[in-house]
Parts: C-alpha cells; structure tokens; sequence
C-alpha cells in the first residue's frame, strides 16, 4: 500500500494525513483520503509534490525572512505603479518621469520577479510563515489588479477582459480558503501557464508598441484570458470535489 494512505471503516469518516512542514518530505509521499464506496475504498490523492501554497504548513519561522521581505516589497511596489499607470497622459508626470507607462512597465516586471522568488525561497528553505501564506495572494491580486484596471482605464484593454480576470483571481482565492480545511489541491501546469501568460501580456499592454507587435500582444492576452478561464473552471470542480468527497476536516495543526 502507497505510503501516506489509511485504510477506514466504512462507518468511519475520512481522514487525510497531515501535511509535513519539510518539503523534502512532501516530495517523498502524496498523503491521499480514503474514501469508501460501493466499488471498495478508493484513495483520492490531494497534494502533489508543488502543492497550493496557501495550503503549505507554517515552518514556525521568523516573520522575518526574505520571502516575506519580497512580498512585502511587492505590496509596496503596487502604490508608485498604479500611480505611475494613472498618470499617463499627465504633462507633469511626463515633464518629471518622461514616460510614465514604461517606468510602470519596469516596476511590473521588478514586482513580478518576486512574486515568483517568494514562494521558492520560503518551500525550498522551510521559511513558510502565516503571514506569507495570507499577504503573498493579496499581493499578487493587488498588482495584476492595478495593471488591469489602469489599462482599462487608459482604454488600452478591455473591461469586459479586466472583469473576467479578476473575478477568477478572486474566486480562486476564496476557494483556497474555503477547503483548506479539508486537503491542499496541487498547483497545476495550467495555473503556472495562466500567470506567466498574464505577466507576459501586461507587460506587452505596458509597453509602448506599435506595428504588429500591438497584434502580438492582443493574442497573447487572449491566451492569458483562455488559460485564466480554463483553469478557473478546473479549480472549481477540483475544490467541490475535494470539499464534498472528503467529508472530514482536516485535524487541527494539520
């Protein structure tokens, strides 16, 4: 029998393994929740080697460390990019900043290296903390927020592409919270592929391009807009299957 796998009763409630605060560990087993059916008992697999870092245990870390450091950084960067973003087309934004969009532009992709930095450092050297857990997503909704909305706002992008976005940005976020309490669901490649395709094409919208570029990014933000959709869909039935499949609540500490 696979390691991390319990065997239940059937008047039982299921149960699942809790999460170990070394990740090296976590790479080594899948805890699953056994769940008995009319076919016997099935194992449902809940974490996977990159699990959702929202479900990723506190390590009992200082508050203190680079990964929050760089989220915190990236919290603080979101107020001179929006203001940076908005000021396009100012004569006295542009008389002290040149162009304002391109500095955003700069800023977005500083703001954007950390978001990927925190969440590496802190799993691979067990720096998870609760605080990074909470303010990390705040933190990335808040910039990729910004840059949509000032770019509708600018008449560069859509509203109906900025309303889509950011109402899967947030309704994944309250998913996460509403089931951690019952398993962790793994990251999937098409999460990964939906936030680079997002930072790729902000950062297409922020700069000044013309000519076929322009045509460039509005494919590419119609890829990002593609992936953002699909895997709000699957993290959806994910996250209901998980919710209501597993009946029992994680145990505390888990």
């Amino acid at each position: 029998m696979p390691k991390g796998c319990e065997h239940m009763d059937a008047a039982q409630p299921p149960s699942v393994e809790p999460v170990s605060s070394n990740p090296q560990a976590q790479a080594a087993t899948t805890p699953a929740a056994a769940i008995p059916g009319q076919g016997g008992t099935k194992h449902v697999h809940l974490l996977a080697v990159k699990p959702d870092p929202v479900g990723y245990p506190p390590t009992g870390s200082s508050l203190w460390n680079v990964p929050n450091a760089l989220t915190t950084l990236r919290l603080v960067l979101v107020i001179p990019f929006a203001w940076l973003l908005f000021s396009v087309g100012d004569a006295n934004a542009a008389r002290y900043w040149g162009d304002p969009e391109t500095w955003a532009a700069l800023i977005f992709a500083v703001a954007s290296i950390t978001d990927f930095l925190d969440g590496f450092l802190a799993r691979k050297y067990g720096l998870v903390t609760t605080f990074g857990k909470i303010a990390d997503p705040i933190a990335d909704k808040a910039l990729t927020g910004a840059a949509l909305i000032g770019l509708s706002y600018l008449h560069d992008l859509p509203w109906w592409v900025t309303i889509v976005i950011l109402v899967r940005e947030i309704g994944v976020t309250v998913l996460r919270f509403w089931v951690i309490r019952y398993g962790v669901i793994a990251a999937s490649h098409g999460g990964k592929a939906k936030t680079v395709a997002q930072i790729i094409a902000i950062m297409l919208y922020l700069l000044p391009l013309s000519g076929i570029a322009v045509g460039i990014r509005e494919v590419m933000m119609g890829i990002a807009v593609l992936l953002t959709v699909a895997t709000g869909v699957d993290y959806l039935i994910r996250a209901l299957n998980l919710r209501y499949r597993t009946g029992a609540p994680l145990a505390r500490g888990a």
